[in-house]
């Protein structure tokens, strides 16, 4: 009786083999799914040995002597070995087990399963295999059986080409595993991510307050879902609001947290002062002792173990007065457009006199919060013009690079609010025109963030 063989042309079978082999490369290629490779293979495989049946096994994640039937040709209905795990049957020792356990690739020419055997109901009728572990970490975790009820049925000839091919798609198929759970698993962090991303919006203001003598408009845009700037504007009541633009180091789920920390002490200091005022004991708060609240806090209870920090800009602006009081916790000063005369400043110690000083190490002027605790912070305050183009920001903006890595900076910024004609939600649009034209293409490493403020 002939044994199964190879089913090449004599005359040319080189050519024959490159063709087989050149077909299955490209019908491997285009598919997508493990289960699909795997299957494809069989029956490639089929068409050159016409084997009569096809098992794969199994011994990842299991004890001696136990064997996962993965895959078996004849099953009406074939389970998905990686999501329906627990459909496929598990075997406790007997030939399977041997053969797994062995490493070993054999032909085996009688192949006698008795009835006593675990496998006997899968494989007991067959009466010659070919074995071909798949190697893993150097571990046959994996196995192909090609069976046939004819003893002595395979011809050894093909059996070296077969040992490397099955491992290769092994290879291949387990890759293609991988790269499924990766995707599944990107999938599930980034709803997760999409989820912090629409909570830290939520702490952000819903809408801009109506100001009698200040037009107001913001944008946020973090670099990854959830990102570390915030932005926050608290009313003191009397006609006096406060302005808070922060940026926490960092990008994406710690930046978050570190923001919606920042945003709840905050919220506390603004609501204990606001108490304050309503019982008469001060007229506003003073923004450097905003800052210290901000610092001490930051420092004693979640930064100090971990080096983060986070730079801010705290201001308090009087309807009524036009008059502006801001301390820096390290931060980017805010960019002024004087319509009035044209000219273009920073809000920093030199435009207003001291209004306010906190203790502390004077060594340790205006760091930013959660470095160090015991900072001294310093108020200033100035009286702004009707038409002042007000730009607070983080340095996602000024430190957006375009393609040959340059950066924008504040001349670029300040060029983008030259028009006085606009409002402040004009002067968001052309910031934003400004820093997308510049960038050209090139992808947003930080978060950008901008609160613009117009004096009426």
């Amino acid at each position: 009786m002939s044994r199964i063989s190879l089913r090449y042309g004599a005359e040319s079978d080189w050519q024959e083999r490159l063709r087989f082999t050149v077909e299955l490369m490209r019908e491997t290629s285009s598919r997508h799914e493990p289960g699909e490779v795997v299957a494809g293979y069989a029956e490639r495989l089929r068409s050159l040995t016409n084997f009569e049946a096809f098992v794969a096994l199994s011994r990842r994640g299991l004890k001696k002597p136990g064997v996962l039937i993965t895959r078996h040709s004849e099953w009406k209905h074939q389970p998905d070995p990686w999501s329906e795990r627990d459909k496929l049957p598990v075997i406790e020792g007997g030939v399977l087990s041997d053969l797994i356990y062995a490493n070993e690739a054999k032909i085996i020419d009688d192949f006698a399963v008795p009835e006593s055997d675990p496998a006997h109901p899968h494989v007991g009728r067959f009466r010659s295999a070919i074995a071909v572990p798949i190697f893993d970490d150097g571990q046959g975790l994996n196995m192909n059986l090609v069976l046939s009820s004819r003893p002595r049925a395979f011809d050894p000839e093909f059996f070296p080409e077969l040992v490397w091919t099955t491992n290769l798609f092994g290879r291949g198929t387990k890759m293609m595993v991988l790269q499924k759970q990766l995707k599944e698993a990107y999938e599930r962090i980034d709803h997760e991510m999409q989820t912090v991303g629409r909570l830290q919006r939520s702490l952000l203001p819903g809408e801009m307050p109506r100001i009698s003598s200040l037009d107001l408009a913001a944008h946020y845009e973090p670099s990854t879902r959830a990102g570390g700037d915030y932005y926050d504007v608290f009313d003191f009541g009397g006609g006096r609001w406060g302005i808070l633009l922060a940026d926490v180091c960092g990008h994406g789920p710690p930046a978050a947290v570190l923001m919606a920390i920042t945003h709840s002490l905050a919220h506390m200091f603004c609501k204990q002062h606001v108490a304050s005022i309503v019982r008469g004991d001060e007229t506003a708060p003073c923004p450097a002792a905003a800052l210290e609240y901000l610092n001490e806090n930051l420092e004693a209870r979640y930064t100090r173990s971990n080096g983060s920090f986070v730079t801010a800009f705290f201001a308090v602006f009087d309807e009524h007065t036009r008059t502006l009081s801001f301390a820096s916790a390290g931060h980017n000063p805010p960019r002024v457009k004087r319509c009035s005369d044209g000219s273009t400043f920073v809000l920093d110690s030199r435009v207003g006199g001291m209004s306010c000083q906190t203790g502390g190490d004077a060594s340790l002027l205006g760091l930013p919060l959660g470095i160090e605790p015991g900072v001294a912070y310093v108020s200033y305050s100035t009286r702004l013009a009707v038409g002042d183009q007000i730009v607070f920001y983080t340095d996602g903006i000024t430190e957006a690079r375009n393609p040959a890595g340059e950066l924008f900076g504040t001349d670029r910024l300040d060029h983008a609010i030259e028009d006085c004609r606009i409002d402040a939600e004009g002067m968001i649009r052309a910031i934003i025109a400004s820093v997308d034209q510049f960038a050209d293409g090139r992808a947003q490493e930080d978060d950008r963030t901008i609160l613009v403020a117009k004096v009426r």
